[in-house]
């Protein structure tokens, strides 16, 4: 990879951005088989497309690497966030419609949604 304005010409340069388009392209598409894998399990296990913690998860996760990457975390969150709509309602295109229909902006962390882990212990928890 050649240093930005170390005499590039701007079809080089267009060319460069083409190639990291299609590149990312390629990874979206991995993501969505996984997305797919994921509605497969969350099928057989009868867990719901959206999980709230998980995608609190995600989001903060992305914040970190945009910042490490010295992007701006919050429109790389944006960026994510319709990401992670678009692959909650493919999941749901197999599962069928959660009962909770909150914008991702809008997500709550239920005692029930949470990871086993991270449960408050005030009452016997029977979902192992």
């Amino acid at each position: 990879m050649r240093a930005a304005g170390d005499g590039m010409t701007m079809a080089q340069v267009r060319a460069a951005i083409d190639r990291v388009d299609a590149a990312l392209v390629a990874l979206l598409a991995e993501r969505a088989s996984w997305i797919d894998q994921a509605a497969e399990v969350k099928a057989r296990e009868g867990l719901p497309a959206r999980i709230n913690w998980r995608v609190e998860e995600v989001v903060a996760n992305v914040r970190g690497h945009a910042e490490a990457q010295g992007l701006p975390p919050a429109l790389v969150e944006m960026l994510w966030r319709e990401l992670i709509g678009w692959s909650i309602a493919r999941e749901e295109a197999r599962l069928g419609p959660d009962d909770d229909m909150r914008p991702i902006g809008a997500a709550t962390i239920s005692r029930a949604d949470m990871p086993h882990a991270a449960r408050p212990p005030d009452r016997k928890d029977t979902t192992t």
